[in-house]
């Protein structure tokens, strides 16, 4: 029923129904049961529940503000655009993310919906721009990160900032994934985005979200060694294997777990590349050296051993090929060390000599060992030992530019790293031991072959020829480290 108003100039008040005339003018306020217009000092009610109140045609209303809802735009958005308050917008993702912005100097007051048109926002995010505003009394952009997700936003002043009352994408203003960046290269494949490093320099995560939302996949490559001179030397070890990857499970060197970040720089060191030896000189070449991401280190390879029984083949992530004394192999030196689980390398192959004797005799050099196997020893024939095939990480890890990484292997769409050198080669014909899928270097007859750079291989064996050509030229150099991190980012 109508509650009693006292007011005047009213002609009529009435169970169901009142009319205002005023100043000789009528106007209908409402008609039917329950109609009403209450006033009761500075407060009016107009309407009942159920009913419309309407304005006239051509009539505007101020001073009412909003309802709390928006005017939506029916033409569905697909790039980047500012807001105007009042207006709902529909934002369509497919074809990549989209960035709307939030209205710059906003009133108290102020209100913008978002959504999610094409169900593609958990692909490709929709970005809700702040414009200098906080967003739900936080100095971050928010994020639509889920499939269909919505927000309606309320500015409420600048100590607060525009305040979500309606969201259906969980969480706007979280990180919910990490962002970051640094180093020489980004690829994004999917959701996810790779920093790939060649040089040292810092990974920086600028956001970050609690477990499972804050960890990092790695590739953390070390160097591997410079290849043994004096003709017959054995080839380098390569550089650690250490990694971890969800889409790389079927490696059985994938590491226990992934890496957790908190907002913070994380230096990133690569290991040189180990050097040669010059000429046929059996010193000068030295071990791989080690790479570095957060607790995760990857030793360099260990250097090829020579024709003397001192300097001898050295251990290291992979250890290097032995070298040939006539009349008496020398062994290859060990893999994994320092020791990790899983293993970072392998074992050096053996050096042989095979023949008589004398000028006669044809030495080899054992390949180095790689991440994916050891290097091989020859007892017969007249070639060097193969250096130990790498290992691997998918395609996807790295990325759409994943051929310019690493190299081919046995099984495609694969990225091999940290070869082993082939061993060198005295007496001929040859050739010298191949370099293990993984950027490995080949070892030498007339010679040699360098580590791939930024794969962590073996540098190939000494350079060997049949007496009396004289000594041959230097052997490999190391191929450098490489470190990449790999996280989902939306």
């Amino acid at each position: 029923m109508t509650s009693k108003i006292k007011a005047d100039n009213l002609n009529k008040v009435s169970d169901d129904s009142t009319i205002i005339k005023k100043c000789g003018s009528t106007t209908t306020v409402g008609s039917g049961s329950g109609q009403t217009i209450v006033v009761d000092g500075a407060t009016i009610t107009l309407g009942r529940c159920g009913g419309t109140v309407s304005l006239a045609s051509g009539a505007t209303q101020s001073g009412f503000g909003r309802s709390g809802s928006v005017n939506w735009c029916t033409t569905i958005k697909t790039s980047p655009l500012t807001t105007e308050s009042g207006k709902g917008y529909f934002i369509n993702t497919a074809g990549g993310a989209v960035t709307v912005t939030l209205p710059s100097g906003p009133s108290v007051g102020d209100i913008v919906a978002v959504a999610d048109a094409g169900r593609s926002a958990a692909c490709n995010a929709i970005t809700i721009g702040r414009n200098s505003q906080k967003i739900d009394n936080l100095a971050l952009c928010g994020t639509i990160c889920t499939s269909g997700g919505a927000a309606t936003l309320v500015y409420t002043g600048a100590c607060n900032g525009w305040k979500t009352v309606a969201d259906t994408s969980a969480n706007l203003t979280a990180p919910l994934y990490i962002t970051a960046s640094g180093g020489n290269a980004i690829t994004t494949c999917g959701n996810f985005k790779t920093h790939i490093f060649t040089s040292g320099g810092n990974f920086a995560v600028t956001a970050s979200e609690t477990t499972p939302n804050n960890i990092v996949e790695y590739l953390v490559i070390g160097s591997g060694a410079g290849g043994a001179g004096s003709n017959y030397g054995g080839g380098s070890g390569a550089g650690g294997f250490r990694v971890f990857s969800a889409c790389n499970s079927p490696n059985p060197l994938n590491g226990p777990a992934a890496i957790p970040v908190t907002t913070q720089s994380y230096p990133i060191t690569i290991g040189a590349g180990g050097a040669a030896a010059p000429g046929c000189s059996s010193t000068g070449h030295t071990s791989g050296n080690s790479s570095v991401f957060s607790t995760i280190t990857s030793a360099g390879g260990g250097k090829g051993g020579t024709y003397n029984p001192s300097p001898n083949a050295e251990s290291g992530a992979s250890g290097g090929g032995g070298g040939s004394l006539a009349g008496s192999p020398m062994p290859g030196a060990n893999g994994n060390t320092p020791p990790v689980a899983p293993p970072q390398g392998n074992d050096g192959g053996n050096g042989t000599c095979y023949g008589p004797g004398g000028t006669t005799n044809h030495r080899q050099g054992g390949g180095g060992g790689g991440g994916g196997g050891a290097g091989q020893g020859t007892t017969t024939g007249l070639y060097g030992g193969d250096g130990g095939v790498g290992s691997f990480v998918q395609d996807g890890f790295i990325g759409p530019t994943a051929p310019s990484y690493g190299s081919p292997g046995p099984v495609s769409s694969k990225r091999y790293f940290s070869g082993g050198g082939g061993g060198g080669l005295y007496g001929g014909p040859g050739p010298g031991g191949d370099g293990g899928s993984g950027g490995g270097g080949g070892g030498g007859y007339q010679f040699a072959f360098n580590g791939t750079v930024n794969t962590g291989g073996g540098g190939g064996g000494g350079v060997g020829h049949p007496a009396p050509t004289g000594p041959g030229g230097p052997s490999g150099v190391g191929g450098s480290g490489v470190v990449m991190i790999r996280y989902r980012f939306q």
